[in-house]
């Protein structure tokens, strides 16, 4: 539902919202963005997604416009490639369809991958760093965290990813700067929280990792086994509530907007 919504206000601001086009009157007056995807009703959300881009991109062709289209194709590439192996014995055609909308998403993947090979907008250059290895990409975003141009929660996290393969400490200092540039109101990012707990785990730091395991299981993450840190911790002689106490106090920092990395 948060999807559809978010389609329907895209559409908004580009046609304005005293002349807002729905899907059908966008297909009915430019069939080029809508015949060469998949007529059935999987994927409606993604697939509507491509078409508003793609109405984008012919009004407003910039940069910022092109990656949310690469970002909607890649995503309806996910979900019609896996509709596509469901085979209809019946209906071979929707089958077809599928197939046909897969084969689009790739090329027009391809397509803006070329385009946009130069550009210079922050989030092409981390897709083309974290996509196709250029390391030109991520050379250049480097230089501008360095200015303090990518003074966002959502950069500071991928350089996280960045620095986690040869620099862990570095990593930790952008994770728990994403943190500190989370707005108030909003919980974090979940993946910030289970990179930190890793990272802590095989540092051998339990207290630290226990404390963002908590984190990250308050903040709705699945899966987390806290039993060998329990275990860890216990054997050390550390008191697990005062620890439970403190990861809630972070949380709740972290929320407010009010977190101050420690180190």
């Amino acid at each position: 539902m948060l999807k559809k919504l978010s389609a329907l206000c895209l559409l908004s601001l580009l046609v304005g919202c005293d002349n807002a086009k729905s899907i059908r009157e966008i297909c009915d007056e430019n069939s080029q963005f809508c015949a060469d995807l998949n007529t059935d009703s999987h994927c409606n959300t993604e697939r509507a997604d491509v078409i508003l881009g793609r109405y984008a991109e012919s009004k407003t062709p910039d940069d910022a416009t092109k990656y949310k289209l690469l970002s909607a194709f890649h995503d309806y590439a996910k979900c019609v490639e896996l509709a596509a192996s469901i085979e209809h014995i019946k209906l071979k055609e929707k089958t077809t369809s599928r197939v046909n909308g897969h084969l689009t998403a790739l090329k027009e993947i391809n397509r803006l991958s070329k385009e946009t090979r130069n550009s210079q907008y922050p989030h092409l250059l981390f897709y083309h760093w974290s996509r196709n290895g250029d390391e030109g990409a991520i050379q250049s975003l480097i230089a501008m965290d360095e200015k303090r141009e990518l003074e966002t929660s959502e950069f500071q996290y991928k350089l996280a990813t960045y620095y986690t393969k040869f620099d862990s400490d570095l990593a930790i200092d952008k994770l728990y700067h994403a943190l500190e540039l989370n707005p108030a109101g909003n919980e974090g990012k979940p993946e910030i929280y289970t990179a930190l707990t890793n990272m802590f785990y095989q540092m051998e730091e339990h207290k630290l990792s226990y404390i963002w395991a908590l984190v990250a299981k308050e903040a709705g993450v699945q899966n987390i086994d806290l039993a060998p840190l329990e275990y860890e911790l216990t054997n050390q002689g550390k008191s697990l509530g005062e620890l439970a106490n403190l990861a809630a106090d972070t949380l709740s920092r972290i929320e407010d907007g009010n977190f101050t990395s420690p180190r």
